[in-house]
């Protein structure tokens, strides 16, 4: 059965803080308000990926409820160096996350890192500005919203009690400048990719991602595992800003003994394979709470054909690729 589209607003959960199960669908612009009610297994997060012809940035900002987790990544994709600063603040203090994607104000001050992104009020189009700081890292960020640019989110259900709301919106133009040690380097050619999430989680989870990102406002989105049997999926493609849903569940295959190998993503209507040019590995052990990343930055090639036929030449699209096996 075909996914069904929303196209007016509506709460993720209902007054008891379980799913609406009207919420369960997939939309071409953030409709969906997270009102979500509950401590524990609640999840809130706000990822900005950045790609440039010569950097790669992360900028992550979480509530986990027991715990908040921040982070600002760079690579130099010439060099193959790595900067990151990562900072965890007990009981997910300090924090602030719209209920919202898209719109109002993403902060948090912890320890010696700081993340300020400005997004438009609900309701309006506009640009988002991203400020960051590390002892090593400064960012000052622009990110475009094209007249008429779509993105998509989703609805996961497990289950009434766990749940989760994605929104991914890609090929966003970016503009600003990235310092590193004190040295500015202008961003110019580059694209940002948002990854919104709320929801309520089982303790154990593992996922792929996959993201690329071109001109003219193309790019994939994939996902894999973590939506298996759950009627949704996070597949999609945008052709001119235009968001083109893919319903089918896709096989994901890659090599765990060498990350940069190519990984092969693979279904109904996708047959796309990206090449790594770096992989980055992340771990995190704190009790009950462990995470374990490798995500590789890299190009894609190949094509998908979205629901509707609409099929892209995924060719030359610059983005990652990842597994994440979570314990939260």
């Amino acid at each position: 059965m075909p996914e069904r589209e929303i196209t007016s607003p509506i709460d993720l959960c209902g007054p008891d803080g379980r799913l609406n199960p009207d919420a369960v669908g997939w939309t071409r612009r953030p409709l969906h308000r997270a009102n979500l009610r509950g401590w524990g297994r609640t999840k809130r997060w706000e990822y900005w990926g950045v790609v440039s012809p010569t950097h790669v940035i992360g900028i992550q900002v979480s509530s986990l409820d027991y715990a908040a987790v921040h982070g600002l990544y760079v690579l130099d994709r010439r060099s193959g160096q790595e900067w990151r600063h990562d900072v965890t603040v007990p009981l997910g203090r300090g924090v602030a996350l719209p209920d919202r994607a898209g719109s109002g104000r993403v902060a948090v001050v912890a320890k010696d890192l700081t993340v300020d992104i400005d997004q438009p009020t609900a309701g309006t189009t506009g640009p988002t500005t991203i400020r960051a700081t590390s002892p090593q890292i400064t960012l000052t960020l622009t990110v475009e919203q094209p007249e008429g640019h779509e993105s998509m989110g989703v609805v996961v259900p497990w289950s009434t009690r766990r749940f989760q709301y994605t929104v991914k919106d890609l090929a966003r133009p970016v503009r600003g400048t990235l310092g590193i040690d004190g040295v500015a380097h202008p961003l110019t050619d580059a694209y940002a990719v948002l990854d919104h999430g709320r929801g309520v989680w089982p303790y154990r989870m593992t996922w792929n991602w996959g993201a690329g990102s071109g001109p003219g406002g193309n790019a994939v989105q994939l996902g894999g595992r973590w939506t298996d049997g759950t009627g949704s999926t996070e597949n999609a493609i945008v052709v001119d800003g235009i968001v083109h849903k893919i319903g089918a569940t896709l096989t994901w295959s890659y090599d765990r003994d060498d990350w940069r190998a190519p990984w092969r993503v693979t279904g109904d209507g996708v047959d796309a394979t990206f090449v790594p040019e770096h992989v980055r590995e992340a771990r995190t052990e704190l009790v009950v709470l462990g995470n374990s990343t490798h995500q590789a930055f890299g190009t894609w090639a190949g094509t998908a054909r979205a629901d509707d036929g609409t099929t892209l030449a995924l060719d030359g699209l610059v983005g990652w690729a990842e597994e994440a096996s979570n314990r939260w």
